[in-house]
């Protein structure tokens, strides 16, 4: 799959992966960790971007919590309109944008939040479009949080498995996101593996 449709993909993606079908499953235990996350190390003033946002569950658990200044962005049209429907307070509070993170991230000056994080969103980035994580951490001026599928199985994401296909549909590229992050100036303060996502939280130095 070339870049280009890949970003056509996910921005057209309705029924299974789409913003309705996230919407309806709700919030999950990686919704959970990233609230304890939160909690533990982002004061609720913080300005808080989600990468690859859909229609807002976890976001809307942040807002729950406590955190109002928040941004989303996300490819894929749709996602507002069901976030509109599902969790209307977060639709009203909240700044989002729709586009590809590829060519969102970079309108946004240095520093702009305090957290970046994205669930199950980077995984999806073609690697003829990585410069995107020197974007992701470039906006950042503390934290960085990856919830992503690094390959739950002892070959995945090793030399030679680097990239797995879901039901023959679309590419997972599995990615150690301590390494992509590391060689950025980033450091890691937690690692917390679920059963489909690992949790990583880095800090900007």
């Amino acid at each position: 799959m070339e870049p280009e449709d890949n970003h056509r993909y996910w921005a057209n993606r309705s029924e299974e992966f789409s913003p309705s079908y996230y919407a309806d499953i709700g919030q999950n235990e990686v919704t959970e960790t990233l609230d304890a996350v939160f909690d533990h190390y982002v004061d609720e003033d913080a300005a808080i971007l989600e990468v690859g946002c859909s229609s807002g569950r976890h976001l809307a658990r942040l807002l729950d919590s406590g955190y109002e200044n928040l941004t989303g962005i996300d490819i894929n049209d749709d996602a507002f309109e069901v976030m509109a429907e599902h969790y209307p307070r977060l639709a009203e509070t909240g700044t989002f944008h729709a586009g590809a993170i590829e060519d969102l991230l970079p309108e946004f000056d240095d520093d702009a939040f305090d957290v970046v994080y994205s669930v199950e969103t980077l995984q999806h980035v073609h690697p003829e479009n990585a410069d995107a994580f020197e974007e992701v951490a470039r906006v950042s001026a503390d934290l960085v949080i990856t919830a992503e599928n690094e390959g739950n199985s002892p070959r995945r994401g090793r030399e030679g498995a680097e990239v797995s296909c879901v039901h023959d549909d679309f590419p997972l590229y599995h990615r150690n996101w301590k390494d992509v992050f590391s060689d950025l100036g980033l450091a890691q303060l937690l690692r917390e593996p679920h059963s489909r996502d690992t949790v990583r939280v880095f800090r900007v130095l």
